[in-house]
């Protein structure tokens, strides 16, 4: 007889995400550190944040901000970000009713998300997408109907006439996402009023992911759906605070929307976090009394969309328009015929620079032949970078 101990099983859960597995974005950065490469792949910087930023933390801490905030977020930060949307979009939102600090921008979406898609909802995604968009939706039983950007030589555009036909009766949420990521493309006054025709007298609501909303460029302003009070009376609006101000590792965003959908969203985000890092929040609303350090950030990373470009200007590599983010796309059909995953990996073992394949940005890959680069980073950087790639 075998009296050996036996482990007992470990139930195994039926999963609620059966598609989602390891992010493009972990393997590239796993890549780019086996080979020693300078990661272009993930989209942070690798330079830090302003010392007065961390001054005016360090100043909460010391003034005892160290226990709960309050579920919305601390008051001195919603009164700082609604102060913010107004003297930027014109949009006037209580601070107390419809201003709710999140767990960063991510947490947002989702919250955003979940709070409003019921099992069997339609859910708009226009493709390329941020990748948290899906699981969310499959999360709260909605069912994703994806449209997809068209591309040219002028860039990602959304195809309004295909979005118009998506529309059914079941339609709940449309995501929109502007400055966009993976493609850096940004949404215009005529794609607003594209937008504003097709809901117009229905119900759907939207979800506005504008994390990137200080990075558009060329002396163009950003279209956010506050500007627009058509839109505001239906849209959760999501930024964050990790993009404007180089701190990715806070993980503090926000989402402004009218009361009775803020209502809702935060019956989910008590319930998820409850609340977010309170020394961070006061410090945040410190720092905001100074407008200066988003309204430069235009200028701040436009220098460096330029100097990336201009150092590709000469290579193999077709650059396709950056008109916001801190992205770059790029063709490479004058190089090679592989796979976009296949490429990005070439570029990380062999060339030593980590991209990312657009190509994982959908639900189904869709081969266009671009890889996305993120020029978030010190001037050196880009530079190695810069020589590295010119090779190619």
């Amino acid at each position: 007889m075998n009296d050996r101990l036996q482990s007992p099983a470990t139930p195994t859960p039926t999963t609620r995400l059966p598609a989602v597995g390891t992010t493009v974005f972990s393997r590239m950065s796993s890549l780019a550190a086996e080979f020693g490469a300078v990661n272009l792949g993930q989209g942070f910087p690798d330079f830090g944040c302003a010392p007065e930023l961390l001054d005016s933390v360090s100043q909460a801490m010391r003034e005892g901000h160290n226990q709960y905030a309050m579920m919305p977020g601390a008051p001195a930060l919603r009164e700082a970000i609604a102060s913010k949307i107004a003297a930027l979009y014109g949009h006037q939102y209580h601070a107390g009713l419809e201003i709710t600090v999140t767990a960063g921008a991510t947490e947002g979406l989702t919250s955003a998300i979940l709070c409003s898609v019921h099992p069997g909802d339609e859910v708009i995604v226009i493709e390329p997408a941020y990748d948290s968009y899906v699981p969310a939706i499959t999360l709260a039983g909605g069912v994703p109907v994806f449209v997809q950007m068209e591309v040219g030589a002028d860039g990602y555009h959304v195809p309004w006439h295909k979005v118009q036909a998506a529309v059914t009766s079941k339609t709940r949420l449309i995501v929109l996402n502007t400055p966009h990521n993976p493609t850096g493309s940004v949404l215009r006054a005529q794609d607003m009023q594209a937008l504003a025709d097709i809901v117009r007298g229905t119900s759907v609501l939207l979800l506005s992911d504008e994390v990137y909303e200080h990075m558009v460029y060329d002396g163009a302003r950003h279209e956010s759906v506050s500007r627009y009070p058509e839109l505001a009376a239906r849209a959760f609006v999501v930024s964050s605070f990790g993009k404007t101000y180089h701190v990715t590792g806070w993980k503090i965003g926000y989402v402004a929307a009218p009361a009775s959908l803020t209502a809702e969203l935060r019956k989910v985000h008590q319930y998820n976090v409850f609340s977010v890092n309170t020394p961070m929040q006061h410090g945040l609303a410190s720092y905001m009394a100074d407008p200066r350090p988003y309204l430069e950030l235009p200028a701040f990373y436009q220098r460096k969309r330029d100097y990336f470009r201009a150092g590709l200007q000469g290579s193999r590599f077709e650059l396709l328009p950056a008109d916001g983010t801190y992205f770059q796309c790029v063709r490479y059909e004058r190089i090679s015929t592989q796979t976009e995953a296949e490429f990005a990996e070439w570029l990380t073992s062999e060339i030593k620079v980590a991209a990312i394949p657009v190509s994982a940005f959908y639900q189904q890959a869709q081969e266009s032949g671009i890889v996305r680069f993120c020029f978030a980073k010190k001037e050196e950087t880009l530079a190695l970078a810069l020589e590295r790639l010119s090779k190619v």
